[in-house]
This record gives structure tokens, sequence and C-alpha cells, in this order.
């Protein structure tokens, strides 16, 4: 069947006769069908209008809420937080260029701002909310947003939560610039939660893979006395 298959495609491809045939016989079924093909083409043209009219509209939408995402990050910065979250009257805050930008990477990133001035205003819950709604792929705010979880959770005493939240900062693409400071993190959570296996564990990774780390010092002095209560 193969052998037959290939005969045929090059005998078309040698045989202009054959392939004019061919053409004809289709231009035929078209002169046909000419409501079905208008069809087609009107479908085709519908899904690469939408398509493009999609991207324009989705570009459009970012530049509009990265514009109001800055007057709310200096908000942020300035601990203005109710203006940062609510807005000024004037400008949005990062509640409603969520609601209002949903799409746009502004607005995941606006996700991360509000949980973090949830977290700072002392209303744990709601920051949890927006920091679980964020996500991104790269090296510094995604484990930083599973941090600020950690630390909703540890406020609230919840040492199990809280340190599931560090282990799980500091596995996220490890590197030396950051995940030290929250294994130290999952170490403390840890040890407030009885736990000094996984604590003597935390330190220990930190001595050992990050021995050029700040917080070098600190893992070798608290392991140690970790390892004498044992």
């Amino acid at each position: 069947m193969a052998k037959k298959v290939e005969e045929h495609k090059h005998e078309l491809l040698e045989n202009p006769q054959a392939l004019a045939d061919k053409l004809q016989g289709a231009e035929t079924w078209a002169e046909r069908h000419p409501k079905t093909v208008i069809g087609i083409s009107a479908a085709i043209a519908l899904i690469i209008g939408g398509y493009f009219g999609f991207q324009y509209y989705k570009d459009s939408q970012e530049k509009e809420a990265q514009a109001e995402m800055f007057q709310a990050i200096y908000y942020f910065e300035a601990d203005s937080l109710d203006l940062a979250l609510n807005g000024d009257g004037n400008n949005l805050g990062f509640i409603q260029i969520i609601d209002d930008y949903g799409i746009t990477q502004a607005a995941k990133l606006a996700n991360y701002y509000a949980g973090a001035a949830y977290l700072q205003q002392g209303k744990y819950q709601a920051a949890r909310l927006y920091l679980e709604d964020f996500s991104a792929d790269d090296l510094l705010v995604q484990p930083r947003a599973y941090s600020l979880i950690g630390d909703t959770y540890m406020e609230e005493k919840n040492y199990a939560e809280a340190a599931k939240y560090y282990d799980k900062a500091a596995s996220y693409k490890p590197n030396k610039y950051f995940t030290p400071v929250y294994l130290m993190k999952a170490a403390l959570a840890h040890e407030k939660n009885n736990n000094n296996e996984k604590a003597i564990a935390a330190y220990d990774k930190i001595i050992t893979d990050y021995f050029q780390a700040p917080e070098y010092q600190n893992a070798r002095k608290y392991k140690a006395k970790l390892e004498a209560k044992s």
C-alpha cells in the first residue's frame, strides 16, 4: 500500500497533466459548493480577525493597567496602604486593577502587592487570598510570595503551615541570594512547631550548600543549640 501511495505522489510530481486534473477537480468541487467555500472562508477570516483583535485589546489593556499600577505602587512604597489598595478617586488601587484588568500581567502583579499590603495591615486571610492568586516564573517574586504566605501563618501561630510555605519558597529555583533566607525562616517555623529534626536539616542545608551566605554563622549557632538539646 505504501508503495502505491508513493508511486501516486511520484506520478503527480512528474506528470503535469495528472496534477492539472487534480486541480481541476478541486475547482469543480468549489464551483458546485459555493456556500460551503464562502462559509469556510468566513470562518477562517473570523478566527484570524478575532485573534488579532484580542491581541490588540490585550495590549491596550496592559498599557492602561501599567499606567494605573504606577500610582498604586507609589502609595504602597509610601506606606499609604489604603490608597494603594483602593485608589484615591482619580487613580485605581490594586483591587480595582485586578477586577478591571484581569487578563494583564499588571493585574497578576497587583495580586502580589495587594497581598503584601493586607499582610502589613494584619489582615492575614485577605493577604493569603491575593498572594495565592499570584503566579510568576521568576527568581525573586514568586518565592517571595510563598514566604509572605508563610509570614501570615507565623503571625497566626500556625507554625506547621508557615513551615510548609517557607520550605516551598526555599525549594523554588534555589539560589545563593534568597534561598538561605527562606531556609532560616523555615528552620524557625519547624523549631516552633517542635520539629527539631526538620529545623536542623534546614540549618544544615545552609551550612553545606550556602556557606558563603550571611546566614551561615547563625545557621551553625542555632543548629548547635538544637543538637545540644537532643
